[in-house]
Protein backbone atom coordinates (compact mmCIF):
# COMPACT_ATOMS: atom_id res chain seq x y z
CA UNK A 1 0.00 0.00 0.00
CA UNK A 2 2.87 2.38 0.85
CA UNK A 3 4.57 1.83 -2.50
CA UNK A 4 1.21 2.05 -4.27
CA UNK A 5 0.59 5.61 -3.01
CA UNK A 6 3.85 6.86 -4.51
CA UNK A 7 3.33 4.89 -7.71
CA UNK A 8 -0.15 6.32 -8.28
CA UNK A 9 1.16 9.82 -7.58
CA UNK A 10 4.05 9.31 -10.00
CA UNK A 11 1.79 8.10 -12.83
CA UNK A 12 -0.77 10.86 -12.24
CA UNK A 13 1.95 13.51 -12.13
CA UNK A 14 3.55 12.18 -15.31
CA UNK A 15 0.26 12.42 -17.18
CA UNK A 16 -0.80 15.79 -15.75
CA UNK A 17 2.59 17.36 -16.43
CA UNK A 18 2.48 16.21 -20.07
CA UNK A 19 -0.96 17.77 -20.45
CA UNK A 20 -0.19 21.01 -18.61
CA UNK A 21 3.11 21.68 -20.40
CA UNK A 22 1.35 21.39 -23.76
CA UNK A 23 -1.51 23.59 -22.55
CA UNK A 24 0.91 26.26 -21.30
CA UNK A 25 2.84 26.19 -24.57
CA UNK A 26 -0.37 26.68 -26.58
CA UNK A 27 -1.33 29.57 -24.29
CA UNK A 28 2.07 31.20 -24.74
CA UNK A 29 2.94 30.87 -21.05
CA UNK A 30 6.63 30.17 -21.55
CA UNK A 31 10.00 31.28 -20.24
CA UNK A 32 13.50 31.25 -21.66
CA UNK A 33 15.91 28.58 -20.43
CA UNK A 34 18.71 31.09 -19.88
CA UNK A 35 21.34 28.48 -19.04
CA UNK A 36 21.35 27.07 -22.56
CA UNK A 37 23.35 28.74 -25.36
CA UNK A 38 20.30 28.82 -27.64
CA UNK A 39 17.97 29.94 -24.79
CA UNK A 40 14.94 27.85 -25.85
CA UNK A 41 11.42 28.72 -24.73
CA UNK A 42 10.03 26.28 -22.16
CA UNK A 43 6.45 26.06 -20.83
CA UNK A 44 6.04 27.61 -17.37
CA UNK A 45 3.76 26.86 -14.38
CA UNK A 46 4.13 23.11 -14.79
CA UNK A 47 4.05 22.89 -11.01
CA UNK A 48 0.27 22.87 -11.33
CA UNK A 49 0.66 19.14 -12.00
CA UNK A 50 2.29 18.69 -8.59
CA UNK A 51 -0.40 20.78 -6.89
CA UNK A 52 -3.18 18.81 -8.56
CA UNK A 53 -1.58 15.42 -7.86
CA UNK A 54 -0.99 16.11 -4.17
CA UNK A 55 -4.38 17.82 -3.89
CA UNK A 56 -6.32 14.93 -5.45
CA UNK A 57 -4.55 12.12 -3.59
CA UNK A 58 -4.08 14.11 -0.39
CA UNK A 59 -7.82 14.75 -0.19
CA UNK A 60 -8.27 11.02 0.40
CA UNK A 61 -6.30 11.40 3.64
CA UNK A 62 -8.60 14.08 5.00
CA UNK A 63 -5.73 16.14 6.43
CA UNK A 64 -6.41 19.72 7.50
CA UNK A 65 -2.91 20.61 6.33
CA UNK A 66 -3.88 20.04 2.70
CA UNK A 67 -5.70 23.40 2.53
CA UNK A 68 -2.47 25.20 3.43
CA UNK A 69 -0.61 23.33 0.70
CA UNK A 70 -3.23 24.29 -1.88
CA UNK A 71 -3.16 27.93 -0.77
CA UNK A 72 0.59 28.02 -1.33
CA UNK A 73 -0.04 26.64 -4.80
CA UNK A 74 -2.46 29.54 -5.36
CA UNK A 75 0.18 32.06 -4.25
CA UNK A 76 2.56 30.43 -6.70
CA UNK A 77 0.05 30.85 -9.54
CA UNK A 78 -0.42 34.53 -8.69
CA UNK A 79 3.35 34.99 -8.48
CA UNK A 80 3.97 33.29 -11.82
CA UNK A 81 1.39 35.53 -13.47
CA UNK A 82 2.18 38.86 -11.76
CA UNK A 83 5.79 38.44 -10.54
CA UNK A 84 5.16 39.38 -6.90
CA UNK A 85 7.78 41.22 -4.88
CA UNK A 86 9.66 38.95 -2.48
CA UNK A 87 8.31 40.86 0.51
CA UNK A 88 4.73 40.43 -0.75
CA UNK A 89 5.36 36.74 -1.33
CA UNK A 90 6.55 36.28 2.25
CA UNK A 91 3.61 38.28 3.63
CA UNK A 92 1.10 36.15 1.71
CA UNK A 93 2.95 33.01 2.83
CA UNK A 94 2.59 34.04 6.46
CA UNK A 95 -1.11 34.73 5.92
CA UNK A 96 -1.94 31.34 4.39
CA UNK A 97 0.23 29.55 6.98
CA UNK A 98 -1.96 30.76 9.87
CA UNK A 99 -4.15 27.60 9.84
CA UNK A 100 -1.02 25.59 10.71
CA UNK A 101 -1.19 27.17 14.18
CA UNK A 102 -4.44 25.25 14.77
CA UNK A 103 -3.31 21.81 13.64
CA UNK A 104 -3.79 19.09 16.23
CA UNK A 105 -0.13 18.34 16.87
CA UNK A 106 2.02 18.30 19.99
CA UNK A 107 3.69 21.52 21.10
CA UNK A 108 7.11 20.02 21.68
CA UNK A 109 10.05 19.74 19.29
CA UNK A 110 12.28 16.69 19.25
CA UNK A 111 15.91 17.83 19.38
CA UNK A 112 17.87 14.60 18.88
CA UNK A 113 15.94 12.72 21.52
CA UNK A 114 15.39 15.66 23.86
CA UNK A 115 11.84 17.01 23.94
CA UNK A 116 11.72 20.81 23.94
CA UNK A 117 8.25 22.02 24.90
CA UNK A 118 7.53 25.37 23.25
CA UNK A 119 4.07 25.67 24.78
CA UNK A 120 2.20 28.74 23.55
CA UNK A 121 5.10 29.64 21.25
CA UNK A 122 4.68 26.49 19.15
CA UNK A 123 1.82 27.82 16.94
CA UNK A 124 3.97 30.83 16.04
CA UNK A 125 6.93 28.55 15.41
CA UNK A 126 4.82 26.28 13.17
CA UNK A 127 3.59 29.19 11.04
CA UNK A 128 7.12 30.54 10.61
CA UNK A 129 8.46 27.04 9.91
CA UNK A 130 6.10 26.38 7.00
CA UNK A 131 6.54 29.92 5.65
CA UNK A 132 10.31 29.58 5.83
CA UNK A 133 10.35 26.14 4.24
CA UNK A 134 8.20 27.27 1.31
CA UNK A 135 10.25 30.37 0.55
CA UNK A 136 13.64 28.70 1.03
CA UNK A 137 12.79 26.01 -1.53
CA UNK A 138 11.46 28.72 -3.83
CA UNK A 139 14.74 30.66 -3.67
CA UNK A 140 17.23 27.83 -4.34
CA UNK A 141 16.14 27.37 -7.94
CA UNK A 142 16.82 28.21 -11.56
CA UNK A 143 18.48 25.10 -12.99
CA UNK A 144 16.85 22.12 -14.68
CA UNK A 145 15.66 19.63 -12.08
CA UNK A 146 17.30 21.41 -9.15
CA UNK A 147 14.39 22.43 -6.94
CA UNK A 148 12.13 19.48 -7.71
CA UNK A 149 14.99 16.98 -7.38
CA UNK A 150 16.13 18.29 -4.00
CA UNK A 151 12.51 18.34 -2.80
CA UNK A 152 12.06 14.71 -3.90
CA UNK A 153 15.15 13.69 -1.90
CA UNK A 154 13.92 15.54 1.20
CA UNK A 155 10.43 14.02 0.94
CA UNK A 156 11.93 10.55 0.47
CA UNK A 157 13.87 10.75 3.72
CA UNK A 158 10.95 12.38 5.53
CA UNK A 159 8.83 9.40 4.49
CA UNK A 160 11.45 7.10 6.04
CA UNK A 161 11.40 8.81 9.44
CA UNK A 162 7.70 9.65 9.83
CA UNK A 163 4.46 7.72 10.26
CA UNK A 164 0.75 8.12 9.56
CA UNK A 165 -0.55 11.12 7.62
CA UNK A 166 2.88 12.79 7.52
CA UNK A 167 4.41 9.75 5.85
CA UNK A 168 1.53 9.41 3.39
CA UNK A 169 1.81 13.08 2.36
CA UNK A 170 5.57 12.72 1.97
CA UNK A 171 5.09 9.66 -0.26
CA UNK A 172 2.47 11.41 -2.38
CA UNK A 173 4.77 14.41 -2.70
CA UNK A 174 7.67 12.13 -3.60
CA UNK A 175 5.71 10.42 -6.36
CA UNK A 176 4.41 13.74 -7.68
CA UNK A 177 7.93 15.19 -7.71
CA UNK A 178 9.45 12.22 -9.52
CA UNK A 179 6.69 12.24 -12.13
CA UNK A 180 7.28 15.93 -12.76
CA UNK A 181 11.07 15.48 -12.72
CA UNK A 182 10.85 13.22 -15.76
CA UNK A 183 9.83 16.29 -17.77
CA UNK A 184 11.89 18.82 -15.78
CA UNK A 185 15.27 17.04 -15.80
CA UNK A 186 18.00 18.35 -18.10
CA UNK A 187 17.18 19.48 -20.74
CA UNK A 188 13.93 20.68 -19.18
CA UNK A 189 10.75 20.43 -21.21
CA UNK A 190 8.74 22.27 -18.56
CA UNK A 191 9.47 24.57 -15.61
CA UNK A 192 7.73 24.21 -12.21
CA UNK A 193 7.41 27.95 -11.72
CA UNK A 194 6.77 29.36 -8.26
CA UNK A 195 3.55 27.34 -8.38
CA UNK A 196 5.65 24.21 -7.99
CA UNK A 197 8.48 25.43 -5.80
CA UNK A 198 6.36 27.25 -3.22
CA UNK A 199 3.91 24.36 -2.89
CA UNK A 200 6.67 21.74 -2.59
CA UNK A 201 8.44 23.85 0.03
CA UNK A 202 5.20 24.21 1.96
CA UNK A 203 4.60 20.46 1.75
CA UNK A 204 8.05 19.78 3.20
CA UNK A 205 7.33 22.14 6.09
CA UNK A 206 3.88 20.63 6.70
CA UNK A 207 5.27 17.08 6.76
CA UNK A 208 7.89 18.25 9.24
CA UNK A 209 5.20 19.68 11.53
CA UNK A 210 2.75 16.76 11.20
CA UNK A 211 5.50 14.17 11.65
CA UNK A 212 7.11 16.05 14.56
CA UNK A 213 10.47 15.99 12.76
CA UNK A 214 11.00 19.71 12.56
CA UNK A 215 14.72 19.63 13.41
CA UNK A 216 15.45 16.85 10.92
CA UNK A 217 13.57 18.77 8.23
CA UNK A 218 15.58 21.89 9.03
CA UNK A 219 18.83 19.94 8.62
CA UNK A 220 17.83 18.90 5.12
CA UNK A 221 17.05 22.52 4.29
CA UNK A 222 20.60 23.65 5.16
CA UNK A 223 21.63 24.23 1.50
CA UNK A 224 18.55 26.39 1.00
CA UNK A 225 19.24 28.32 4.22
CA UNK A 226 22.90 28.82 3.25
CA UNK A 227 21.81 30.25 -0.09
CA UNK A 228 19.44 32.68 1.63
CA UNK A 229 22.07 33.67 4.22
CA UNK A 230 24.83 34.26 1.67
CA UNK A 231 22.54 36.43 -0.45
CA UNK A 232 21.25 38.33 2.59
CA UNK A 233 24.77 39.02 3.89
CA UNK A 234 25.79 40.19 0.44
CA UNK A 235 23.02 42.78 0.48
CA UNK A 236 23.80 43.66 4.11
CA UNK A 237 27.41 44.48 3.27
CA UNK A 238 26.62 46.43 0.15
CA UNK A 239 27.03 43.78 -2.54
CA UNK A 240 24.19 44.81 -4.83
CA UNK A 241 25.52 43.57 -8.14
CA UNK A 242 23.00 42.22 -10.60
CA UNK A 243 23.50 39.71 -13.35
CA UNK A 244 23.02 36.11 -14.30
CA UNK A 245 24.99 32.92 -14.47
CA UNK A 246 26.75 32.81 -17.83
CA UNK A 247 27.13 29.74 -20.04
CA UNK A 248 30.64 29.62 -21.52
CA UNK A 249 31.31 28.24 -25.02
CA UNK A 250 32.40 24.86 -23.58
CA UNK A 251 29.09 24.51 -21.72
CA UNK A 252 30.49 25.25 -18.26
CA UNK A 253 28.93 27.85 -16.01
CA UNK A 254 30.39 31.17 -14.87
CA UNK A 255 29.14 32.27 -11.46
CA UNK A 256 26.86 35.34 -11.30
CA UNK A 257 28.36 38.58 -9.92
CA UNK A 258 26.35 38.41 -6.70
CA UNK A 259 27.16 35.98 -3.81
CA UNK A 260 25.09 32.79 -3.59
CA UNK A 261 25.40 29.16 -2.55
CA UNK A 262 25.30 27.93 -6.14
CA UNK A 263 27.73 30.65 -7.21
CA UNK A 264 30.17 29.45 -4.56
CA UNK A 265 30.08 25.96 -6.05
CA UNK A 266 30.63 27.36 -9.55
CA UNK A 267 33.67 29.30 -8.38
CA UNK A 268 35.26 26.26 -6.76
CA UNK A 269 34.37 23.56 -9.29
CA UNK A 270 34.19 23.73 -13.07
CA UNK A 271 30.64 22.59 -13.72
CA UNK A 272 28.04 22.24 -16.43
CA UNK A 273 24.38 22.67 -15.52
CA UNK A 274 23.74 18.91 -15.06
CA UNK A 275 26.90 18.58 -12.92
CA UNK A 276 25.93 21.53 -10.73
CA UNK A 277 22.50 20.03 -10.12
CA UNK A 278 24.04 16.60 -9.42
CA UNK A 279 26.37 18.15 -6.81
CA UNK A 280 23.47 19.80 -4.99
CA UNK A 281 21.47 16.56 -5.18
CA UNK A 282 24.48 14.75 -3.72
CA UNK A 283 24.74 17.21 -0.84
CA UNK A 284 21.03 16.81 -0.18
CA UNK A 285 21.30 13.02 -0.25
CA UNK A 286 24.16 13.08 2.27
CA UNK A 287 22.11 15.32 4.56
CA UNK A 288 19.19 12.90 4.17
CA UNK A 289 21.39 9.97 5.18
CA UNK A 290 22.62 11.96 8.19
CA UNK A 291 19.04 12.68 9.21
CA UNK A 292 18.07 9.02 8.84
CA UNK A 293 21.02 7.91 11.00
CA UNK A 294 20.25 10.52 13.67
CA UNK A 295 16.59 9.50 13.73
CA UNK A 296 17.59 5.89 14.44
CA UNK A 297 19.68 6.74 17.50
CA UNK A 298 18.12 5.73 20.84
Amino acid sequence: MIVMISLIALILSLALTAYIKDAMKRAGIVGKDIHKPEKPEVPEMGGLAIVLTVGILGALLGSDALAVFLLFGLIGVVDDITNLRQSHKVALSLLVSVPVAFLNVGRSVDVFGYSLNLGLLYPVFAVLFVTGSANLVNMLAGFNGLEVGTSAIILCFLALITEGTARDLALIGLGASLGFLWWNRYPARVFPGDTGTLSLGALIGLVGILGKVEVYTAIMLIPHFLDFTIKALGVRFGVRKHGRTEVLPDGTLKAPPYPSFLGTIMKRVRVTEPKLVAIVWGIEFILGLLVWVLSQLP
